[in-house]
């Protein structure tokens, strides 16, 4: 089994979950819950990897916070 990190933010707007893979493209969703995005980024993911594991493009390596002012 495969694992891959999820970027999740929320739209400010809509209010939904939006999450990426970094380095996978298409690999994108959102959901009104984190357990639906979750579901729905695990299909995306089973779909691109259908026709075997692509190399990433890229990957995550973690977060920074810059202070500013």
């Amino acid at each position: 089994m495969s694992s891959f990190t999820a970027i999740i933010e929320r739209d400010a707007e809509s209010g939904l979950y939006v999450g990426w893979i970094p380095g996978l493209p298409g690999a994108h969703s959102q959901g009104v819950t984190l357990d639906e995005l979750r579901f729905h980024l695990r299909e995306v993911i089973q779909m691109l990897l259908v026709d075997g594991h692509p190399g990433l493009e890229s990957e995550f390596v973690g977060t920074l916070v810059i202070g500013v002012g």
